[in-house]
This record gives structure tokens, sequence and C-alpha cells, in this order.
């Protein structure tokens, strides 16, 4: 299979997109194998209403089938913010039981989470409650030193409900995310940086350059490496010890029936870039 992605497929991504009022795609605009996810409510922050969440859904099953290896997910530049969170006027519209059926997996944070290419988070701005939540989702988090992240759900008499009571923990350890998700408060990008919450700050001339960096990068490599790797890692918080070599040895022994394997290793032998076989 050529390494060139496939016209049909980047035209159903974008076609997909090109129905979406909230969300737009650009594939390969900035690197090859990169496709970038935006989400455009700038007159309501990016906040997640129930339109957005389903157009997200959508455009993410698109880029799941594309040849896309790599994804950078981010909020409209103009609403300076990544998400600024839920909408509150549906939440406030909800009782129990309606809230119970919003909250059927899987939602945006399971489509992310799940997605095969690896996800970058680019924090341009605020991600507060539900954007923290989806920041948490992505594999990576590269903020924007204007960035502020928080839980402030308990400020309105609720609490995190898009996982943000476990990844969060997960990421920033126990007693960090019981201050953050108990007082609500809100914290910088630099501080989200010292307990761990995301991976790398920084400002408006390294910024852009740093995320596509790093996604080019990363999409040089094998996508079905890149799928494997990304599931093994994963497995860390979610398994114990033992289950989780039982599971990366596994897959790294899946990864042997692949043409990509002998392409990766050739190339090292001959001191030349990989032509993979696989998407």
């Amino acid at each position: 299979m050529s390494d060139e992605p496939d016209a049909d497929e980047t035209r159903d991504v974008e076609s997909v997109a090109d129905d979406c009022e909230t969300v737009n795609v650009a594939v390969d605009d900035r690197v090859e194998g990169v496709t970038t996810v935006t989400m455009t409510r700038p007159d309501a922050r990016n906040a997640l209403n129930a339109q957005l969440r389903a157009e997200l859904k959508r455009v993410l099953d698109a880029v799941e089938e594309s040849d896309a290896r790599v994804v950078v997910l981010t909020g409209a530049d103009e609403a300076k913010a990544f998400v600024a969170g839920a909408d509150v006027t549906e939440l406030r519209e909800r009782d129990m039981l309606a809230q119970r059926e919003a909250s059927k997996r899987p939602r945006v944070y399971e489509y992310v989470d799940d997605l095969r290419q690896p996800v970058i988070a680019r924090l341009n701005g605020h991600a507060l409650g539900g954007g923290c939540e989806l920041a948490q989702a992505c594999d990576v988090r590269i903020a924007h030193e204007r960035a502020k992240l928080g839980q402030p759900e308990i400020n309105l008499g609720i609490m995190p409900g898009g996982g943000g009571t476990q990844r969060l923990a997960r990421l920033v350890g126990e007693g960090q995310a019981m201050r953050l998700v108990l007082s609500g408060e809100l914290i910088s990008a630099e501080e989200a940086y010292d307990i761990g919450l995301v991976d790398e700050v920084h400002d408006d001339e390294t910024f852009d350059e740093r995320v596509y960096e790093l996604a080019g990068s990363m999409a040089e490599k094998s996508g079905v490496a890149l799928e494997y790797a990304k599931k093994a890692v994963k497995a860390a918080s979610r398994m114990d010890l033992e289950q989780g070599i039982e599971y990366e040895a596994e897959l790294f022994a899946q990864l042997f029936a692949t043409g990509d394997k002998d392409e990766g290793i050739d190339a090292f032998f001959e001191d030349r870039d990989p032509e993979w076989p696989t998407r």
C-alpha cells in the first residue's frame, strides 16, 4: 500500500466536516500524516453542547478510518479557548434520567481516548470542566502559556462526570486531583505542567511550531506500531503490572506479523527512510 494519503479517504473526512457547523478538519495542511480537528463554537468559547459532541463523534469516526497517523485536537483560536466546559444551559434542563441517558458511553471522551491514532491536545486557551476532561482523554497535552485548566463543576453543585475524577487522578495523583475537583480552582498552564496535567507549555513564538513538530515526528512512524504502542501505554494505568507486561508482549509479537516490522528493520540496515506498507 502506498504511504501517500488516499484522496477518497481525505475527501471523506473533509466531506463529513463540511456537513458540520461546529467542527472543522484540515488534512495534511501543516504536516503530512497529521489531521487537525478544530472545535468551533467561538461565541460560546467552544462549550460542549449536544451538537458539538455529535459532530465531533462523526468527524472522529471518519478520521479513524482515514490514513491519518496523528490527530491534533484543538479549539478555534478566536474563542480563546480549547473548550470552556459543558453547555450549562443543557445541564440545567436535565433531570437524573436525562443525564443518565446523556452519560451513556461512548461519549466524546471515549471517542478520543479509544481513537487508534495518537491524539495531541493543542490547548490554545482555557480547558475547563468538560474541556479539561477532553484534554485528559488525549494522549499528549501541549498548552499555550495563556491557558487555564480546572474542574470547576463543584461550584455548580455537581462534580466532573466525563472521566475527570478518574483520568485526572491517574495523571496528577490523588491529592492534586482532590484539590482541583473539591475546590473548583483554576490553575495556570505552568502549574498544570508542574503537577503533570500538561506535558509542555509554550508561548506564541513556539506553540504551534512545537505542536506540529511533535505531531510530525509521530506521523513519520508506522501507523500500526503507533496504534499498538498507544494501546500498550494506556494499559499501564488500567491493568496490574503482570497483566500489562503480558499485554505488551502480545502486542509486540503481533507487530511481527506486519510488513512494517520488516520494512523498518530493512530501512535501518540500509540507512534510509522507511516506506511503511500499512497505513
